[in-house]
């Protein structure tokens, strides 16, 4: 199983002049703002101040770059989705995103987290289309796993599912960060990932 020893910010960057340069494999990951992906981030890589965790969602304005064991990247994408945000910086983000997804060669998958307690949202099916634009889509994490039952899990999932109209090849993890729930198969999804 994949183990993450060592894990430092690369870069933060607006513009493709600010990216590091292209090489490693990169794996993205995207979602909503408040969906927990800085705490999942910090989860994964155990470093509790890695990416920084706000209560004010929308935090993440930037693509952060992480070097992981010299190997690999782990990208941060801006949260998307955050209602006070006003036009002009949601569509900024927006083109930062299309240039990111579009453009770099070293990025393998971007992972989508999406809240287990909602339905997707509008913007959750839009990133989830433009991923699948790209060949960037199959897997998806549920977050926030222990704010939920284990029948509600399931009945969750299964909407989940439907909503972004994933295949029986796509892959739908439950994760907790707070319960430390779920990471050791995303871990081995990243693997094979970086494998492929």
């Amino acid at each position: 199983m994949l183990k993450i020893n060592k894990s430092e910010l690369e870069a933060i960057a607006v513009r493709p002049a600010q990216y590091p340069p292209d090489g490693p494999a990169e794996i993205a990951f995207a979602g909503r703002s408040n969906v927990g992906k800085s705490s999942l981030l910090n989860l994964l890589t155990g470093r509790k101040n890695l990416a920084r965790v706000s209560g004010a969602p929308g935090k993440t304005r930037t693509i952060n770059f992480y070097r992981i064991n010299d190997r690999f990247r782990i990208v941060d994408l801006p949260g998307y989705g955050y209602a006070k945000v006003s036009k002009s910086v949601s569509e900024d983000w927006g083109q930062m995103m299309e240039r990111y997804l579009g453009t770099r060669e070293g990025l393998r998958r971007v992972i989508q987290l999406v809240d287990i307690r909602h339905a997707p949202t509008r913007q959750d099916l839009q990133m989830y289309e433009y991923l699948r634009h790209y060949g960037l889509d199959g897997v998806v994490v549920a977050t926030k796993a222990d704010k939920v039952s284990r029948n509600e899990q399931a009945k969750n999932l299964a909407v989940i599912r439907k909503e972004l109209k994933l295949g029986p090849e796509d892959i739908l993890l439950p994760v907790s960060a707070l319960k430390r729930t779920g990471t050791e198969q995303l871990l081995d999804v990243i693997e094979k990932v970086l494998e492929e």
